[in-house]
């Protein structure tokens, strides 16, 4: 039997394919070893996905294959690893990073330049094995630019510097009645501020037929391409493609971009783990 995660920042998605290949599918909150430790991972992985699964499975050696953010360094990686062997003490453990998840699932077996952007961003040059080129992602406050961190903390910033449009402002504080003080609460003093600020895009999207919005779109999008996309030398030679909510739900502006860049966008999907669990269902 295999057990695949594909784990952002927001939300981590399993997928079980048991021994007649039947595939059964779960969600728990996200996962990231920069901002949890590992007992606090194993807690979440315990309470909201074992309550879920047949407790026969923790008798079973599984193959497991973990691709989450933050599990580029080795010990990134092994507090991941250390978490689920805890819990699955007979099984098979495999940590990669959530983007050669997405190189997999976007581009399978061709050369590409595969892109998250999700609660953050990240890309990379793929070659159809592995990944040959990737522009460093700096995190939420450094970087991650077009991500939903990046998008929401622009927009919080103009909201907290006066700086939206009074018809904005009015439905923002209508929708979420929060103080300027409750915002800086939640992004210095309480955890995971990237995932608040990358909550904001839902607001964004329910507005996104306003020009302000789509100007601020439009310029995050653009420092995207500009700071990462367009660094790669055969940008305009293979195709990109795109996974993560942020580009699925804001794709018509996301590729509008793109060819102003003359960059083709080819395939965006919101998750890769549908082509994730296909790509393992194919392996012995």
């Amino acid at each position: 039997m295999k057990l695949i995660a594909d784990s952002g920042s927001t939300k981590t998605d399993w997928r079980l394919i048991d021994d007649e290949n039947k595939i059964h599918q779960f969600a728990t909150q996200g996962i990231s070893p920069y901002f949890q430790t590992e007992e606090q991972i194993s807690e979440i992985i315990t309470s909201e996905l074992l309550s879920k699964l047949d407790f026969k499975i923790l008798n079973v050696e599984l193959s497991i294959y973990y691709y989450g953010t933050g599990c580029n360094a080795e010990d990134k990686k092994q507090i991941i690893k250390n978490a689920l062997a805890k819990i699955f003490h007979h099984s098979k453990i495999e940590i990669h990073s959530d983007l050669l998840g997405a190189a997999r699932a976007l581009c399978g077996k061709k050369s590409g330049i595969a892109a998250i952007l999700g609660t953050g961003s990240n890309t990379c040059y793929f070659d159809g094995e592995k990944i040959i080129e990737n522009k460093f992602s700096s995190g939420y406050i450094l970087g991650d630019e077009g991500s939903g961190a990046h998008i929401g903390k622009t927009f919080i910033q103009a909201y907290l510097n006066d700086e939206l449009p009074a018809h904005l402002i009015s439905k923002f504080q209508e929708r979420y009645k929060l103080s300027k003080n409750d915002i800086i609460d939640a992004v210095y003093r309480k955890p995971m501020p990237n995932r608040f600020l990358a909550s904001f895009c839902k607001f964004i999207f329910q507005n996104k037929e306003d020009q302000y919005l789509i100007d601020l779109l439009v310029n995050c999008f653009g420092q995207f391409f500009d700071k990462h996309i367009c660094k790669y030398e055969k940008h305009k030679v293979v195709k990109l493609s795109c996974v993560g909510s942020i580009a699925f739900y804001f794709s018509d502006i996301l590729r509008s971009v793109a060819a102003s860049k003359f960059v083709s966008i080819d395939t965006i999907v919101e998750t890769p783990i549908a082509a994730l669990t296909l790509y393992h269902l194919g392996e012995k």
